[in-house]
């Protein structure tokens, strides 16, 4: 049967038998992965505790007829273990992983593959607060699977900004000619630090007020639900529990939407934000 190689970050996993684990992965190269891990719920497996969720790995793989079959795993990223070791940090990943699992039963591509490896390094590392990270990792994600929002000019007429009616079905602000009655309202606070999530300004999301970046999430959280049709099951359980500075290191009944004008440019990963995207260390 045919090998192939290829980097993956672990998604999830499921019990199979008695010693066997399905293991599902996002790759680099070939998408979304579903596969046999053969023994690893054995003290004796080698490879077990790296086929672990937010684990980045380099793997082989034979093809399977219903599942392809892991015969071998190195670990590239061992973020799983800092990860759990912190609340906040395990609920906003076990949101990324489930994000990234739904973006990509359609597609997948590179750059979604960067940017949930740039994510899970930046939690491991406590560089910014977890809910943070996560709200900038779900507008990303959105951006390149082809729903990038607007939080300046009209996402319906392009009419430059700045707007304040927000509508999510509509793909962001919308001027007031283009509002809906009863449209919501964002303040310019709410607003900037949505576009800085988005950009990847840390310097300036980090220095925001816990109340504006609690509206921020409140936006980010419908957004990404509404263009994936349905509830994120981590979401809720996300600890918004602010810290005064980035942890240390540590072992519906909605219209359909209306079509817009082309959307922002989608933040290319690069070396120059490593918290999300950035090439892996």
């Amino acid at each position: 049967m045919p090998l192939y190689r290829d980097e993956c970050v672990v998604l999830r996993t499921h019990k199979l038998g008695e010693a066997d684990r399905i293991v599902t992965m996002l790759s680099r190269e070939h998408g979304k992965i579903r596969a046999v891990a053969k023994g690893v719920r054995r003290t004796a497996s080698k490879f077990g505790s790296r086929l672990e969720p937010f684990m980045v790995v380099d793997a082989q793989f034979y093809d399977g007829r219903s599942l392809d079959i892991v015969t071998q795993a190195e670990s590239l990223g061992a973020y799983g273990a800092r990860i759990v070791a912190d609340y906040g940090a395990y609920t906003a990943a076990s949101a990324m992983v489930e994000t990234a699992d739904r973006l990509s039963e359609a597609d997948a591509g590179l750059q979604q593959y960067l940017l949930l490896v740039g994510a899970l390094r930046s939690l491991s590392r406590g560089e910014h607060q977890p809910s943070a990270t996560l709200d900038s990792y779900l507008l990303r994600a959105m951006s390149i699977a082809g729903w990038a929002p607007s939080f300046s000019d009209c996402a319906v007429t392009g009419e430059p900004g700045p707007h304040s009616a927000f509508v999510v079905q509509l793909g962001g602000v919308v001027a007031d000619s283009a509002a809906p009655p009863g449209t919501p309202r964002l303040d310019p606070a709410t607003l900037a630090v949505l576009g800085q999530l988005l950009a990847g300004d840390w310097g300036s999301v980090d220095v925001t007020d816990e109340r504006t970046r609690s509206r921020a999430s409140g936006v980010v959280a419908a957004y990404a639900q509404w263009h994936l049709e349905r509830s994120l099951r981590s979401l809720p359980h996300v600890d918004r529990t602010e810290h005064p500075s980035p942890l240390a290191p540590h072992p519906g009944g909605v219209p359909a939407a209306v079509a817009a004008v082309p959307a922002p440019a989608v933040p290319t990963p690069d070396d120059h934000d490593p918290a999300l995207g950035g090439t892996r260390a």
